[in-house]
């Protein structure tokens, strides 16, 4: 049986059936938040229109439904013990959501600080290989990492934090019962192995994906979370929405700097000259949440091991992280095309680097599961 009490259902349903409605609304994304502080009957007279009184007898009529047991997905809402006590405080909170991996487990997981780490899903190579290495570093120190689940920064980030055995919370858009995007599908199993997956809770299988989704799932992160970083995004409201709503929330936002030269970062270096938090890798979001050297990083950089290797390996590494990040680059500091061809073949087995799009090498945080990113999130292809 459903853990969600009845009117927590009806809620869910009224959501799922002004949705064309909402898709709408959602263009308009302070709008759109005020109509999710509305309650039911509110809701009903501000997007209701002609067929006001038609949905208000729907919504008197409507019975709640059993749950999905085969699928092991519970529910849980806002008058129940196990809803997250985070999400209690705000009235822009879903009011139910439907849980797979264990409420138990969901709610071991929401007694650590919780930081979420979004951004753009046409991420570069440097913005995946960034979400991986900070999420692995934060999930090494007992931190929950959240996200979403799709292309670009969603992925890397729970790659990331499984290559540490650390339990990592997403936020579905199509709901709970099956991955969507389906090619992240192993990477969901993962996550459900080692820990939850949430949605605003409706049953969406088969439901027509609704352009609302995203922008409601952003505000559930960044209200789960102490600590919003953005990793890549646009200067664009909706690359942004879940930082806009910590903000107003009043939790702590951090950026990832990036090239001023690239759209992708665009928006993070607009947060940063905004007042975010200048975050740099997994020690600098620790200091965020503690103050600084308060609880230290476990995770050591790329940089901490390069006395170990080789001088001619060691300089192709500096040389990379410094921007010749291609052989033809390297040719023209570091000697011969066949012996940099070699070093870089080297650096690659031993995880240190890990080839990008057009043929780029990007550093890599650390060298164990270095390629994780790549071969979970194939759609990465803006630089």
């Amino acid at each position: 049986m459903s853990g969600a009490c009845a009117h927590c259902e009806r809620r869910a349903w009224l959501l799922g059936r002004v949705g064309m409605t909402l898709d709408f609304k959602v263009r308009d994304l302070p709008r759109f938040w005020s109509l999710l502080e509305l309650s039911d009957e509110q809701l009903i007279a501000a997007v209701g229109g002609r067929r006001c009184d038609e949905l208000a007898k729907l919504y008197a009529s409507f019975s709640p439904g059993e749950g999905d047991s085969e699928q092991e997905i519970a529910t849980t809402c806002v008058h129940q013990q196990s809803y997250p006590k985070c999400l209690t405080k705000h009235e822009l909170a879903p009011r139910a959501l439907s849980v797979r991996g264990g409420i138990d487990r969901l709610a071991e997981m929401m007694e650590r600080d919780v930081v979420a780490i979004v951004g753009a899903r046409r991420a570069s190579d440097y913005g995946m290989e960034t979400a991986r290495g900070l999420a692995r570093g934060l999930a090494t120190a007992g931190v929950t990492v959240a996200g979403a689940l799709g292309e670009g920064i969603g992925a890397a980030v729970h790659a990331g934090a499984l290559e540490a055995s650390g339990p990592t919370l997403t936020v579905m858009a199509g709901g709970v019962g099956r991955c969507t995007p389906a090619w992240c599908g192993e990477l969901y199993q993962r996550i459900l192995r080692e820990g939850c997956a949430i949605s605003e809770m409706v049953d969406r299988s088969g439901s027509r994906p609704r352009r609302w989704w995203t922008a409601a799932d952003n505000r559930t992160l960044a209200l789960v979370a102490q600590l919003v970083i953005v990793v890549e995004a646009q200067e664009h409201p909706w690359e942004l929405a879940c930082a806009n709503v910590a903000e107003i929330y009043g939790t702590p936002v951090a950026a990832v700097p990036g090239r001023v030269s690239s759209l992708v970062s665009a928006g993070t270096n607009a947060l940063l000259m905004q007042g975010a938090r200048l975050v740099r890798g997994p020690q600098d979001a620790l200091d965020v949440l503690y103050g600084t050297g308060a609880r230290m990083c476990s995770v050591h950089h790329v940089a901490g091991g390069r006395a170990e290797l080789k001088p001619e390996l060691a300089r192709v590494l500096e040389l990379v992280g410094n921007g010749h990040d291609t052989p033809s680059k390297l040719a023209t500091r570091a000697g011969e095309l066949g012996e940099i061809a070699l070093a870089l073949i080297e650096l690659e087995l031993e995880g240190l680097l890990v080839r990008g799009d057009g043929g780029r090498y990007i550093p890599c945080t650390r060298g164990a599961g270095a390629r994780a990113v790549r071969e979970c999130a194939p759609q990465s292809t803006a630089r």
